[in-house]
């Protein structure tokens, strides 16, 4: 935990570095997404990092909260959310669609239950 705890330092650094070379196009946000464990944790970081754009991601299994840095001038918020859905995650803008979260492992299906998530017709909206 201390391990990353530190690199989560550097990476903030790093980070911080980053944005004031390139204050017009860096963006840092932070929303909610559901999992259970370390193996929604690398699935989780992994469907974000692969939005191009993207250049730091990570997932808390404790605040259930995600922190992306990413070039707004490559992608947006919507597009991460959407990638982290089709991964079988629910977040805040995006439900992932049945079908993704089935294919979830046993142990990585969290309760879908009292969900609160404005869909607004985006996809993986389920009517």
């Amino acid at each position: 935990m201390k391990k990353k705890v530190f690199l989560s330092m550097i990476a903030v650094a790093v980070l911080s570095i980053t944005a004031f070379g390139n204050s017009k196009t860096e963006k840092i946000e932070k929303f909610k997404v559901k999992g259970t464990c370390s193996t929604c944790e690398t699935r989780i970081e992994k469907a974000a990092k692969g939005v191009a754009g993207v250049t730091f991601a990570e997932w808390s299994e404790e605040t259930q909260m995600i922190a992306v840095s990413f070039d707004d001038s490559k992608t947006d918020v919507h597009k991460i959310h959407m990638a982290i859905a089709k991964s079988g995650h629910d977040t805040e803008m995006h439900k992932a669609k049945d079908e993704d979260y089935n294919r979830l492992n046993a142990c990585c299906k969290y309760d879908r239950t009292g969900l609160n998530i404005e869909m607004g017709g985006h996809e993986g909206h389920n009517h």
